[in-house]
C-alpha cells in the first residue's frame, strides 16, 4: 500500500483547498418590479417570472 514519505505542510494542505470556497449568491434585477431576486426563480415582490405573472401577489413587496 501507497504510504506517504513526508507530513504535508499546511500550505501546501490549505493549496490544495483553495477551491473549496462557496461563491457568493448572485442576484438580478427583476424586469418588472426591480427587486433583487436569484436568477432563474419566481420573484417574491411581484410573482413574476420570465415576462409573466405566475403567482398571485397582494400588490405589496415581502419583507
Amino acid at each position: 500500500m501507497a504510504v506517504p514519505k513526508k507530513k504535508k505542510s499546511p500550505a501546501r494542505r490549505n493549496n490544495r483547498r483553495s477551491h473549496d470556497a462557496l461563491a457568493p449568491s448572485s442576484y438580478i434585477e427583476c424586469s418588472n418590479c426591480g427587486e433583487l431576486k436569484r436568477p432563474h426563480h419566481v420573484c417574491t415582490a411581484c410573482g413574476h417570472y420570465d415576462g409573466r405573472e405566475v403567482v398571485a401577489t397582494s400588490g405589496e413587496p415581502a419583507a
